[in-house]
């Protein structure tokens, strides 16, 4: 933080109402997460009210933490509790944490750049601040730290060494911007694209690119790329000439840059105003990381940076692991690959994701030398509380500064002067069902030890994106009434995904029930410390011992099924929560109307087995053309569930919809839903498919490619023909990978540097052929996308006559899962 905040001045600010002791301490930090509390006494905790998370809730846990100034939008309910806290009632606790990151801003009196656009925001902040890092020292926004509560806490990283800041904004609906320009008051402004992201939150395109360039209203200058002709006219209306700085690959802007693509790379070749002409080299080929990369040429060239400085800095402009990623280890390790730069907020974002994911035996963290601005011994001392808050169990440093760590670190550590001598240590680490994550400055070319650390699988990859599950999982949270519970399907390795991982980021988010197909898979979750409260749909008789040892709470469907249950549970002398599946049109598990008589008996002589929810399936939810059915199998169990409730003491809980179900009957969602196929991205309505984000992208790569002549034949049976003289790839992906056989001889496509790619011939058991005759310069290694955003799940299962679910779930454990957050 740039300057402490006496709590009178915060007052004045807020506007806020004291209540509590009257503390004059000033703050130095502000934190919205208990979890991250490290300098209690000179901390400020902004209680933020969140559809997920009321921070209200975690006042009493602050304040064991020795905090004691607090921003609140409600007192807690006993004040007395507090003795020594002052509290600053606000109406907005949201509002309080940016009127103090514009107060903290306002300090700042170097230059501030900010970054907005549909997409690009964080690739062109961090290659812009590799760049400038060269020369100033550079506050930036960690990851994506674009939204309301984001950029504020991005502006409070800025610290009074830092000499430039680049900060970037994200809006989702109208008039956010005008709160975050408040805020960032840029004297800089990029704009990267305009796109379809968040396009729901707006009436049109033209109504979202309006309120974006809401952020430069006192900007200086404003960069933008001239060739896309909405942001050019809307950017030329509002603001005057001198102070918009365009860019082009055709002549007649304030700078020309020009691509052309070679074998090793792109050579962009600048010419100015002047006439001044400038070649730069740089390794990258694909169209996006061309257009960052001019974004960020332009953004330095208008801050004064000589071109040659400029050019000299490219070739370490890495490609920019955007996310961190969760990986395999060997021994049965988890890795946390985030190793593309090293700062004290990134590492902080990057530990608590370490604390979020499940048990392990050590928790190690190997990091470089920090690449952090000012007095390095406080920077040091920063770094060491950080790590004991956190509770490492081991610390390996690299480097030559990092061992400064020694000083104030008292946990178990170890210091290397390069990756090498890293390197040839591990071995030597008994590195064994632990958790490592990995994070260090891209001088360290880290990737050496993930790779070393890695498991070694093929080279065909599930990638699991985290974020895009939390987005998915609030849309249709959003879509509930607050005391509607959530029960998220896990079952089928949750969908493909990996039921543990995923079941731990649903316990982060505050999912209410679990759900698998058998006992076996609530076994493997309680054996991974997953505590959530999960129903097993088809149990066997056999597996009664491991629900009961396990408090799984197993689907009853029949009353032989109740009557063996009921009878286990007596003589054991165990009690066990259970779920009756109504069979209301379904046909397929289920009591049906007329076993009720039956089951009412049943339930009357076995009172060891407590009624946890009655359930059915609608058979048709995801098609309007089965409303009526829908509508009168929801009839049908009310009224069976009334019967039921009628002879138990406690009322138990009712669920009816699926994912389709609550798009298209909310007024049937009662007291929980079933949440499983939209939660991964896929919309079965087709109603509301650009609010969810695909979270699987299935990726291979290629392995040969060979050069063929007309009339050739390609694989098994000879069923593929090349039509022409051609080229065709063979990649590392079969149908025992999961990839289905029907997707031969063309109906199966892929896609390749942005470019679709067709099978042909056989599907084999390890290896695929496609066609690639009509692309240029694709190499053996090159990355192959299955499925994902760029070629979407639906599509792929209508080539073949099938539905998502099938593919979601025939993904072979043999592919490697990756998890990772953008």
């Amino acid at each position: 933080m740039l300057k402490p905040i006496p709590v009178s001045v915060m007052q004045g600010l807020l506007q806020a109402e004291v209540f509590g002791s009257k503390s004059e301490n000033p703050v130095s930090y502000i934190s919205t997460d208990t979890r991250k509390i490290i300098y209690g006494p000179e901390t400020l905790f902004v209680a933020l009210s969140g559809f997920k998370v009321d921070g209200h809730a975690y006042l009493m846990q602050a304040y064991e933490q020795e905090l004691r100034v607090f921003v609140v939008e409600t007192l807690p309910e006993h004040l007395d509790r507090y003795p020594e806290a002052t509290f600053l009632r606000v109406s907005s606790s949201v509002l309080a944490l940016q009127q103090l990151a514009k107060y903290q801003r306002e300090q700042f009196e170097k230059p501030v750049i900010a970054i907005t656009g549909s997409n690009g925001k964080t690739i062109v902040k961090e290659w812009l601040g590799q760049l400038l890092s060269s020369k100033y020292q550079v506050a930036k926004s960690p990851k994506s730290y674009n939204s309301q509560t984001g950029v504020p806490l991005s502006v409070f990283g800025i610290e009074p060494s830092h000499q430039l800041a680049i900060l970037e904004a994200g809006i989702s609906r109208p008039h956010e911007m005008e709160l975050l320009e408040d805020i960032i008051q840029p004297d800089l402004g990029i704009f990267t694209t305009i796109g379809t992201a968040h396009a729901e939150g707006f009436a049109d395109e033209t109504e979202k690119l309006l309120e974006k360039i809401k952020l430069f209203k006192r900007s200086k200058f404003i960069i933008y790329r001239k060739d896309q002709a909405k942001v050019k006219a809307v950017l030329q209306q509002h603001f005057p000439a001198e102070r918009l700085v365009a860019w082009s690959d055709q002549p007649g802007s304030d700078y020309t840059l020009t691509v052309k693509k070679q074998a090793e790379g792109s050579k962009i070749t600048l010419m100015k105003p002047d006439l001044g002409v400038y070649t730069f080299q740089t390794a990258f080929t694909d169209e996006a990381s061309l257009e960052n990369l001019r974004h960020v040429i332009v953004t330095a060239l208008t801050l004064g940076m000589e071109e040659r400085e400029i050019s000299e800095q490219l070739p370490f402009l890495a490609a920019v692991e955007m996310r961190l990623s969760l990986k395999s280890g060997q021994k049965g390790c988890l890795l946390i690959d985030d190793t593309y730069n090293n700062d004290l907020a990134g590492l902080d974002v990057a530990l608590e994701f370490m604390q979020n994911q499940r048990a392990k035996r050590r928790k190690i963290l190997i990091i470089s030398d920090l690449l952090q601005a000012g007095d390095q011994h406080s920077v040091y001392q920063q770094l060491a509380d950080m790590l004991t808050h956190y509770q490492l169990d081991l610390v390996v440093g690299v480097g030559n500064r990092i061992p400064l760590l020694k000083s104030y670190y008292v946990g178990e550590s170890l210091f290397y002067g390069n990756t090498k001598e890293a390197l040839e240590s591990l071995a030597t680490l008994s590195l064994e069902d632990d958790l490592i994550l990995i994070k260090g400055a891209r001088d360290f070319a880290f990737e050496q030890i993930v790779d070393s650390l890695q498991e070694k699988l093929h080279g065909t990859v599930l990638e699991i994106n985290l974020n895009a599950l939390r987005n998915n999982f609030s849309f249709y949270k959003k879509r509930l009434a607050p005391s509607t519970k959530i029960m998220v399907m896990v079952k089928a390795f949750a969908y493909g995904g990996g039921a543990t991982e995923i079941a731990h980021h649903l316990a982060q988010l505050k999912a209410d029930y679990l759900a698998v197909a058998y006992t076996d898979e609530g076994v493997a979750l309680r054996n991974d410390q997953i505590q959530l409260p999960i129903m097993v749909l088809n149990p066997a008789p056999e597996s009664f011992g491991n629900l009961i040892r396990n408090k799984l709470e197993p689907v009853v469907y029949s009353c032989r099924f109740f009557a063996q249950l009921g009878a286990y549970c007596k003589s054991s002398g165990a009690r066990l929560a259970v779920h009756l599946d109504l069979d209301t049109g379904m046909r397929r598990l289920g009591f049906a109307e007329e076993d009720l008589e039956e089951l009412l008996h049943l339930i009357g002589k076995f009172p060891e087995l407590e009624i946890a929810s009655f359930y059915t399936h609608l058979a048709g939810a995801d098609e309007a053309l089965h409303e009526n059915f829908s509508r009168g199998q929801a009839e049908l169990f009310m009224q069976m569930a009334s019967r039921i409730s009628d002879i138990l003491p406690d009322t138990p809980l009712r669920h009816i919809l699926n994912s389709a179900g609550i798009i298209r009957y909310p007024e049937y969602q009662m007291d929980m839903v079933r949440l499983g196929i939209g939660l991964y991205g896929i919309e079965v309505n087709g109603l509301h498919d650009e609010a969810l984000q695909p979270v699987s992208r299935l990726k291979t790569t290629i392995s040969q490619i060979k050069l063929l002549k007309k009339g050739d034949t390609v694989g098994y049976g000879r069923k593929g023909m090349m039509s022409a003289d051609g080229k065709i790839a063979t990649i590392a992906l079969g149908y025992a990978d999961g990839y289905d056989r029907r997707f031969s001889n063309g109906k199966g496509q892929v896609m390749i540097h942005g470019k679709i790619a067709s099978v042909i011939g056989n599907v084999c058991m390890d290896m695929t052929m496609v066609d690639i005759s009509h692309l240029e310069e694709v190499q053996e290694g090159d990355e192959v996308i299955v499925y994902g955003k760029e070629l979407p799940l639906k599509d792929q299962a209508a080539a073949i006559g099938t539905i998502s679910y099938e593919l979601l779930t025939n993904i072979s454990s043999r592919v490697k899962r990756v998890y990772y957050m953008d």
